[in-house]
């Protein structure tokens, strides 16, 4: 998915013609940066070379007197001088040319675009001089035309330095040195953006850390390129795709079999192996003594003479066989496997054989040594290469030998350097033989990215590329149960190099009781006011210092705004960078603004990534990058793991030790510090902590500190966030919430300075302004699969996620409000129009850091598992609220005996409140849902499941879709406080589904420390709800109750002073009638008022009268009044909401309605009245809302409208799904065969073929046809009877008939090979008709025995050009147009 620079303007030597882009005198391009003179205006254009022609002709002159002769003389010398200005000029005129045609000759022709090709470049050949400091001056224009080594290089004002290149690419260039600095005026060019460098340019960045002898540059330090005010840095090497993503799965070994190896030694006899040539399984491994027994003779021959035509077999001698070995078995092995040894194998000769049965001596590899003195000379190896029918390579491999007195043989089969990648863009003509790339982890573990060196291909497509080596892991290549899995696949290398010279192991002071390798790496800087810079298709390795602060692979350092609005007529990027194994970053923007960061690859690093530093970077734009495998590192505490972090303590208060879960931990590939900058189809593949975190500074921090008072990053509008995915992250693919500590460490806060902080809530604002309307943050098209904890976790409002694919995560997503009551204002959090899988048909490899391996999935297969074998699995899960879940499809939920697999879930844990607003609605329950909702049980992850959030755990089932149930609330099975007699239990969730209308009261407590609460409902006083309140200024309860009812109060302690009692989320006239317990000596004072939170100010402050008794109270339910029961201790009064609510607000139109009870008693005693109080204020329970009927239909509008969520959206899928059907199956009860075309059944219901067409441009169904029997007609309609372009679907059901001569047909639709389907009992097939290059989804899977297809399921791409398709003129790019969106640039 990569996209063009851009065409540039102007030729890099040539200044502009034009003065708009020009900045003024002292321009100050960004906020932040100091105050500069401009440089130096850059030389003009050279002349054009005019045609080479005579000189100018010189007039006659005569003698008339002597004054005329002294003129004739002066002119005559005037004449003299002109003919030598105009010989000069023509002789300037014949060089250029000269230089021109030799130009030409040489195949080079000049190029305005091309930096070398500057007329006024002189050709530099320096020579290595590693003691010396080169100064390029004014004047001192540069071509290096050879490889060169300095002390240092520094480019002065009017001075310039280019790589030399040519033609052919053959012109390399290696420079070494300890930095290079480029001065204001200085540039240093590598290609430019119309004229890529072709040859192969390097620059290594030398020296030590601890070499004092080398003086730091003051700003810049050691081993650099380091640009200053003014400087221009142009490096441009040549374009290639710089990620892209696998479109086949590629399984550990390269093979889906697995592979085989053995060796053994004394394994006397023929030991055989028979390997499937279709899958490269081995079928059979037996050893035959042929050495002492003649009936193992017998018995090998009789297998030779029964295996079927094809079958690869490989033989290996141990010790010796021919002692006992039969002539018939001699014979048989050469008739079978076409050997020519055997008839003449010796005692202890070391023998390897690898054959086909029937394939005669041309198939046949075998390999024969002489056995002398308990040793042979060499070993007999013998080995052929082979397909499967998916058109994987892979070799089998058989040896013998003897070696130092020992007999010794052994097999191979793999795929070693035959294991060939499918990718989704045109590779092959910029990803060459030798240049190394990484595969991106597709599990838990992100240490499962592999890097590969590129063999040469002569067979693969465009697409294609061969790996040297094998993969140790699988590695998805295509959307599985509707999300996108695909891993990420980065070219490493450039023909742009600039590293660090390493030493082979840490050393001073660089980290070494953290880190055994070298960290002190090179780092590029650039610094604020430079005139120009541009990075593209640059590989940079070795870089950064673990070490020192500010030292990082590309720094832009305090550049202010870097684009147009800065006075950059081309604005600032970097392009297609690959940064890896680096030492402490990958990218740092630092108090700059409107940067484009694109195709820039990240691999294996240190610290967060791509690194937003002080928290008032905003407007960069980051487009199609790639980063995986963040490590953790020592800079910041948000960068450290928890080893780190409890070991650095050098800038903490005195003894504190840091707390690794609160201040550190958060390491991450993409941290963004200021919510106003723009995520486009960028990927966070594999990090210690998290993909892309959002943190808020409150304030600017670091070297920004005091540039700008307050940041208001909480309340600044989210950027555009589109289609981005996270995966592979421990903690969490995307994080929004906290911020970071912007003070020193010090007695009061013993702290580090940046660690993180539980400080910020994210509500964004019109113009970051509280009093003017909220700006829904929305996160689209994210998808988010196998992060260990969360998917996504995002604190705030308002939010919405839309579009977005979540999958294997412990927890899919969830949501946390943007603080508490009183705090907060009731923001909204929705989810729309997405997928939700607990468990995939990916099922991860059992190695790479994986710690946790068992049973779980629709199919019950063992597979790797997030957090632990026990852990809950939970889609969605609510944890505070409110949030709105609508129109979302959740499929793959299904509990085990080990643990609890849910849909929906909830906080595990929990003391918090939890609102009765969070609405569920048009939701879709996959088949694969065995667990809709659970609530919790005492064990394992959930303890006692008795805290007051667990407790009052709760969401709005709003038409049903959830329960059956319309307008229901689901809450805890054995939460009284919101039941009535029609509820419905629902004893497997752990939850009941009751009608009703609920709402929070919150209750805040002065006075009596530590109490907790009990309340009951007058209708089931005999089971009160008791919360342990949070404390916090007094304590917190906040009880969800069903209106239009009645409840007591009681305390465990003496009852407190004050309490305040706030209506939350009760709409106009919603009332509750309350009565809470005290001493009969109290005395009160009561009142009403309502709180407008903005202000902090109190309004309609009315006191409560009092009644003479409870019916009276019943009767003025609307007036301000109380009454108190002295027989009981009871208070009784109304709670009743008299102004509407907006929204999601907590509180109403007016303010937070509240009433505040302060009692004076000299009593001491435990407030408990339940006693006294039931039971005479018992009632007979009943519904305020009637129970809704059952609903038995089909919901037509639930669940998302999109099959598939990929990282392609503009790409329309197929999702298809093949159920074939075999003899045994159906003996064991079976009976559905079918083939399902996007949620469309098609069954089939006799035995025998049936085939579905599918158009591969449009997705409808062409044809449906189904054949008793492969005979001529089913032949005929398979050779022509499907038309092209066609995605061609197969099932097979029951006994088969003439199932072998199928397989030579279904090469024409991309089977690699003829398959062997002698023993096959069932068959499914996706193939295609229409295309000399198969696509890469194209598959046969065939069954046998006991082992059944089952479901299968698979995702198509349609439409693509690939197939012979018309290109959709009329499709947009939504990534490309928000790109011009976020760069202004058209």
């Amino acid at each position: 998915m990569p996209t063009s620079d851009g065409p540039s303007r102007f030729p890099v030597f040539v200044a502009p013609s034009h003065g708009n882009h020009q900045r003024s005198p002292g321009y100050v391009p960004g906020r932040v940066a100091p105050v500069r003179s401009p440089p130096p205006a850059k030389a003009p254009p050279p002349p054009p070379i005019k045609p080479h022609g005579p000189p100018p002709e010189c007039p006659a002159t005569f003698n008339v007197s002597e004054e005329n002769q002294r003129r004739e003389r002066a002119l005559g010398l005037k004449q003299r001088k002109n003919t030598l200005i105009c010989f000069g000029v023509s002789m300037g005129a014949f060089l250029l040319t000269l230089i021109l045609v030799l130009s030409l000759s040489s195949g080079e022709v000049l190029d305005e675009n091309c930096p070398d090709h500057n007329p006024s470049l002189s050709s530099w050949n320096p020579g290595h001089q590693p003691e010396k400091t080169v100064v390029v001056r004014r004047g001192n224009l540069f071509r290096l035309e050879s490889s060169a080594t300095f002390y240092s290089l520094t480019v002065q004002s009017g001075g310039r330095v280019v790589f030399a290149d040519n033609a052919d690419g053959t012109k390399d260039i290696t420079l070494r040195t300890r930095h290079i600095l480029i001065e204001a005026g200085g540039d240093f060019h590598i290609g430019a953006p119309k004229c890529r460098y072709r040859s192969r340019a390097t620059i290594a960045l030398v020296g030590r850390s601890d070499d004092k002898a080398v003086p730091e540059i003051p700003g810049l330090g050691r081993k650099f390129i380091g640009v200053m005010s003014g400087g221009t840095l142009e490096l441009h090497g040549t374009e290639r795709v710089a990620w892209s993503l696998l479109t086949r799965s590629v399984p550990a070994t390269g093979l889906a079999t697995g592979g085989h190896a053995f060796q053994r030694n004394f394994s006397r006899g023929i030991n055989l192996r028979v390997v499937d040539q279709d899958t490269a399984a081995v079928l059979l491994s037996e050893r035959y003594d042929t050495h002492d027994s003649r009936n193992d003779s017998r018995r090998l021959t009789q297998l030779l003479r029964t295996l079927p035509a094809g079958r690869i077999v490989t033989l290996a001698v141990g010790d010796s066989a021919v002692k006992s070995l039969l002539d018939e078995t001699k014979k048989a092995i050469e008739e079978k496997l076409g050997s020519s040894f055997v008839h003449d194998l010796k005692y202890r000769q070391a023998w390897a054989l690898v054959s086909v049965v029937g394939g005669g001596n041309a198939s046949c590899s075998e390999d024969v040594r002489e056995h002398e003195n308990h040793d042979t000379g060499g070993r007999a190896l013998a080995g052929r290469n082979f397909s499967t029918v998916d058109g994987v390579g892979f070799s089998v491999t058989a040896y013998s030998e003897w070696k130092n007195g020992f007999p010794i043989s052994g097999f191979q089969v793999d795929a070693v350097d035959q294991v060939v990648l499918n990718l989704q863009d045109e590779v092959q003509q910029t990803w060459k033989p030798g240049n190394q790339i990484v595969v991106a982890s597709t599990d838990y573990s992100m240490h499962q990215a592999e890097d590969f060196t590129l063999l040469p291909c002569p067979d693969c497509t465009s697409r294609q590329v061969r790996i040297q080596g094998k993969p140790q892991y699988n590695h998805i290549g295509e959307i599985i149960d509707g999300v996108d899995m695909r891993a990420e696949v980065a070219l490493l290398s450039r023909n742009i190099l600039i590293y660090g010279e390493m030493e082979n192991s840490c050393y001073g002071n660089n980290m070494c009781q953290f880190y055994s390798h070298d960290t002190y790496g090179g780092h590029i800087k650039i610094l604020g006011n430079f005139s120009s810079v541009h990075l593209s298709h640059v590989e940079l390795k070795n870089m950064g210092q673990q070490g020192e602060t500010g030292r990082y692979p590309v720094h832009f350092h305090m550049c202010g705004d870097v684009d147009q609005k800065g006075g950059y007529w081309e604005p600032t990027y970097v392009d297609g960078l690959s940064i890896h194994h680096s030492f402490s970053r990958c990218l740092t923007i630092h108090a700059t603004n409107g940067l484009l960061v694109k195709n820039t690859v990240g691999y294996d690093t240190l610290g967060h990534c791509f690194f937003l530093e002080d928290g008032i970077e905003q407007r960069n734009t980051f487009y199609h990058n790639l980063g995986l495998l963040t490590r953790p590192g020592t800079l910041l505490p948000t960068d450290r793991n928890e080893t780190l972090c409890i070991s650095i303590k050098d800038k903490v208060y005195k003894g504190h030790t840091p707390s690794p879960s609160t201040e550190c931990k958060a390491v991450s590939t993409f941290w963004i510090a200021n919510p106003n900058n723009n995520l486009i189809g960028n990927a966070a593949a594999g990090s210690q902590d998290a993909g892309i975190w959002f943190v808020f500074h409150s304030v600017s921090t670091g070297e920004s500190h005091g540039l700008v008072p307050e940041t208001k990053a909480e309340l600044t509008p989210l950027g555009i966030f589109y289609n981005n995915r996270v995966h592979s992250n421990f903690k969490a693919g995307l994080f929004i919430d906290k911020g970071v500590k912007t003070t020193n460490a010090s007695a009061a806060d013993p702290r580090e300075y940046l660690c993180l902080d539980n400080n910020a809530r994210f509500r964004p604002h019109q113009n970051a302004d509280p009093r003017r309307p909220r700006v829904a943050a929305l996160i689209d098209t994210l998808i988010s699969f196998k992060n260990n904890d969360l998917g996504a976790w995002i604190r705030g409002g308002d939010i919405v996620i839309q579009n977005s694919g979540f999958a294997d995560n412990g927890v899919g997503l969830s949501f946390a409000s943007d603080g508490s009551y009183p705090k907060d204002e009731g923001s909204s959090q929705e989810v729309t129009q997405s997928l939700f899988v607990g468990e995939s048909r990916n099922r991860g490899t059992n190695a790479g850091q994986n710690k946790y391996w068992g049973l779980g999935g629709a199919d019950a297969k063992m597979r790797t598992l997030p957090r632990n074998r026990t852990f809950p699995i939970r889609g969605f899960q609510i944890y505070d609220g409110p949030v709105r879940l609508t129109q979302s499809t959740f499929r793959g939920f299904i509990p085990t005996p080990e643990r609890y697999t849910s849909a929906v879930g909830f906080s595990l844990k929990n003391t918090w409140q939890l609102t009765p607003r969070n609405n569920l609605s048009q939701l879709n329950f996959h088949s694969t849902v065995g667990l809709r909702t659970f609530f919790g049980r005492p064990g394992q992850w959930f303890e006692e499941n008795d805290l007051d959030g667990d407790k009052n755990s709760i969401f709005h089932d709003v038409d049903g879709s959830v329960t059956g149930y319309t307008d229901t609330y689901v809450g805890r099975l054995d939460n009284y406080l919101i039941r009535h007699p029609t509820c419905v239990n629902m004893s497997q969730w752990n939850g009941v589904i009751c009608s009703g209308r609920y709402s929070q009261v919150y209750i805040q407590t002065q006075g009596a420390p530590n109490l907790s609460l009990s309340i009951s409902r007058d209708e089931y006083p005999t089971i009160p709800l008791v919360l342990r309140g949070i404390n916090s200024q007094g304590t917190l309860f906040q009880p969800i109750l069903m209106m239009s009812k009645s409840y007591t109060l009681h305390w465990s302690g003496p009852a407190p002073r004050e309490v305040v009692l706030s209506l939350i989320n009760f709409d106009k006239d919603d009332w509750v009638l309350v009565g809470l317990c005290y001493p009969t000596d109290s005395t009160f004072q009561i009142m009403a008022d309502i709180n407008d939170r903005q202000s902090n100010t109190f309004e309609d402050m009315t006191d409560y009268g009092t009644v003479p008794s409870l019916k009276e109270l019943e009767k003025r339910p609307m007036e301000r009044k109380y009454f108190f029961d002295l027989t009981t201790g009871l208070l009784w009064l109304y709670l009743r909401a008299r102004h509407s609510r907006d929204g999601h607000s907590y509180c109403s139109v007016k303010g937070c309605e509240r009433v505040k009870i302060m009692a004076t008693t000299s009593s001491k005693q435990i407030c408990n009245c339940t006693a006294k109080a039931y039971p005479k204020y018992s009632k007979t329970p009943s519904a305020v809302v009637p129970m809704p009927a059952l609903n038995t239909q089909p919901c037509k509008v639930c669940g998302a409208k999109q099959l598939v969520f990929s990282s392609e959206p503009w790409t329309s899928y197929l999702q298809t799904q093949v159920k074939s059907l075999s003899s045994k199956e159906q003996q064991k009860g079976s009976n559905s065969s079918f083939i399902t075309v996007n949620e469309v059944t098609m069954p089939f219901f006799q035995p025998g073929y049936f085939l579905v067409s599918v158009d591969a441009c449009s997705g409808k169904v062409t044809k449906k046809t189904s054949f008793a029997k492969m005979d001529a007609k089913m032949a005929q309609y398979m050779k022509t009877g499907i038309p092209k372009r066609s995605i061609v679907l197969m099932a097979t059901r029951g006994q088969l008939e003439g199932l072998t001569a199928v397989a030579p047909h279904l090469v024409s639709f991309g089977v690699a090979k003829v398959a062997d389907l002698h023993s096959k009992e069932s068959l499914a097939l996706w193939g295609f008709q229409g295309s000399s290059s198969p696509p890469p989804w194209v598959s046969l899977q065939t069954g046998h025995g006991d082992e059944f297809l089952g479901l299968q399921e698979r995702y198509l791409p349609l439409g693509l050009e690939a197939y012979g398709c018309s290109p959709h003129a009329t499709k947009t790019r939504k990534d490309l147009e928000l790109l011009k969106k976020a760069t202004g640039l058209q």
